[in-house]
């Protein structure tokens, strides 16, 4: 049985997030973590969703993933989280989630356990660092450990990312943002295991 129980917890809507936390998944895996990979319920109407082929495309090619409870929170012992910006914060619904923790934080049944965070914006400069540190923020609250990317591994300035988890502009992942998500995924898988220990 792995030590190291880790929830890559997305949303996304046209598919950035989700890319971005199975490369992360992946690596984790390759570590030695039993993972699961966990989406965010939707909270958009479906006919908005209908109307616009990439969103309604995403939502399709999702449809085997299973969406996060607070069981998989409990069951977890390490955290990985990846959602778009909104206006310089977290998408409206990873924060709909995060809202029904209430009772388990209550219980410092999130406290102590490894946690990180990624982002996508629509531009370069769309929020990446301020939403990183507002996930930050309520991972505080939680009594979380955080666990930054910090400068830990060559390919963070190779890809001039930023040392408060991966954040890239929406659309493809390039060879080099790949380097960064890997290091991560294997980065909380690492910190993880030290604190099981």
């Amino acid at each position: 049985m792995a030590d190291v129980k880790l929830a890559v917890i997305f949303y996304t809507t046209y598919g950035t997030n989700h890319a971005m936390a199975e490369a992360a998944a992946d690596a984790a895996r390759e570590a030695g973590a039993e993972v699961r990979l966990l989406k965010v319920r939707e909270t958009v109407p479906q006919d908005i969703i209908d109307g616009q082929e990439g969103w309604k495309a995403q939502q399709e090619k999702m449809a085997d993933i299973p969406e996060v409870s607070p069981e998989d929170m409990e069951w977890a012992n390490a955290y990985l989280f990846s959602a778009p910006t909104r206006y310089g914060n977290v998408a409206s619904q990873m924060r709909a989630f995060i809202d029904t923790l209430g009772p388990l934080w209550q219980d410092g049944k999130l406290a102590n356990k490894p946690v990180s965070a990624m982002t996508s914006t629509m531009t370069d400069h769309g929020g990446q660092e301020s939403t990183l540190l507002a996930m930050h923020t309520t991972f505080m609250h939680w009594g979380s450990i955080i666990v930054p990317n910090g400068y830990t591994d060559p390919s963070i300035f190779e890809f001039g990312g930023n040392p408060y988890g991966y954040s890239q502009k929406a659309g493809e992942i390039s060879p080099e943002g790949l380097k960064v998500i890997q290091h991560q995924g294997r980065r909380i898988v690492d910190v993880a295991r030290k604190m099981a220990s």
